[in-house]
């Protein structure tokens, strides 16, 4: 199963169809796109990027809800997947995310070639029959660039080799994440130029507390003044207030009254079951 000079393509022919049918969720894409976007923010230029797929998968069904980077080494040409790194990031989201398992892995770039097969083999040492996804950044297309693939052995010249096949998905989400991809995508212009909903979100709690300073500094001053004698004392506003918290202390006082007969009951109901079910067995 070694792989083809390079030139040749790593595709199968047209006729092979996908095994599997697969659900992406936005939140791969975003981390995919976050992670290419931090390295080449840190090294200036455009890196190749690898990461770790994980989700849920029902028989012939895929769910790729996930995604965590992966480090690797160049040796000889060849990149070389850190399965020590790889072992340690696995630990650390199986205490987070114990329902989800690894399906595959994804890198950054154009079309597959003989490089993504050989690091496909490596992964395949994890997982017999991961997922490949590839997506492109730097696409000038209005198309989502990001294509997922499956691998099978075929029998090229004579010899068995490993080749891709593209899968069909569609894109599945949560709520969570379509707030997320909503705060992200939408944008909305304004006199002072293009700024994010999050930005006007901020600016609205950015007046309500300046509106709520102003509101207290005026109760301050009047505190104050009465203080000082320069305003008249209003008790009717004092047992206003007065009223107001010996309310607010006796609906406290229900309120932990009330929580404290329901344990007593719960408690007492348990102590009845237990010589219910004791006068049964004697």
């Amino acid at each position: 199963m070694e792989v083809d000079e390079p030139g040749k393509s790593v595709m199968a022919s047209s006729g092979t169809v996908g095994s599997v049918s697969v659900s992406l969720h936005p939140l791969v894409i975003m981390n995919i796109s976050e992670h290419w976007t931090r390295i080449r923010a840190q090294k200036g230029t455009s890196h190749q990027v690898f990461g770790a797929l994980i989700g849920k998968q029902k028989g012939r069904k895929i769910e790729i809800m996930n995604s965590f980077e992966l480090l690797y080494n160049v040796i000889a040409g060849d990149i070389i997947i850190d399965r020590d790194y790889y072992s340690t990031k696995e630990e650390q989201f199986k205490q987070v995310f114990s329902d989800l398992d690894f399906l595959g892995w994804y890198t950054t770039g154009d079309a597959p070639d003989d490089v993504d097969i050989k690091i496909h083999k490596q992964i395949c040492e994890i997982n017999e029959s991961p997922v490949f996804l590839k997506m492109n950044p730097q696409a000038r297309h209005t198309d989502l660039p990001v294509t997922l693939y499956e691998s099978v052995i075929d029998l090229v010249g004579g010899e068995a080799t490993m080749l891709f096949v593209e899968l069909h998905y569609t894109l599945a989400t949560e709520e969570a994440e379509r707030i997320g991809v909503d705060h992200v995508a939408r944008m909305s212009s304004n006199e002072a130029g293009e700024s994010s909903l999050v930005a006007e979100h901020l600016q609205a709690q950015h007046s309500a507390i300046k509106m709520l300073h102003s509101r207290v500094r005026l109760v301050l001053q009047y505190v104050q003044a009465v203080q000082s004698g320069e305003l008249p004392t209003n008790h009717e506003q004092c047992n206003d207030v007065g009223l107001m918290t010996y309310l607010g202390m006796i609906t406290k006082g229900c309120n932990d009254i009330n929580q404290f007969v329901n344990k007593f009951n719960i408690l007492y109901d348990r102590q009845g079951m237990g010589r219910r079910m004791r006068g049964l067995f004697f």
